[in-house]
């Protein structure tokens, strides 16, 4: 089975391999050096196209020294949603704390 895990592999053949003397890590070793370990998908999608014809605004606050609340606020957006329910989300920050900026 192309797509059966190792760790659903070694559950299935556990008894056999307990006479043989493998155990799950030996298990894991063999199958990763025949090359028979399955690659994990990718758990993410690019969705930044940076080289677009569009103009890009430069970053104005990475020179500031912000010193007070509420002087510069930063901004970001990203792709949260699916290819059938496509959404976008906004978000507005302060610079000033560090724990909800980091630039």
């Amino acid at each position: 089975m192309p797509k059966l895990g190792s760790r659903k592999l070694y559950y299935l053949l556990k008894d056999q391999l307990s006479i043989l003397n493998v155990g799950r890590d030996k298990l894991f070793r063999i199958l990763r050096a025949n090359h028979m370990r399955i690659q994990p998908k990718k758990g993410y999608h690019s969705t930044t196209d940076s080289h677009h014809r569009f103009r890009k605004h430069k970053n104005l606050v990475s020179t500031l020294e912000i010193e007070r609340p509420e002087s510069a606020r930063v901004s970001d957006i990203t792709y949260v949603g699916t290819r059938m329910n496509p959404s976008y989300l906004a978000l507005i920050t302060a610079a000033y704390s560090k724990e909800n900026s980091r630039l």
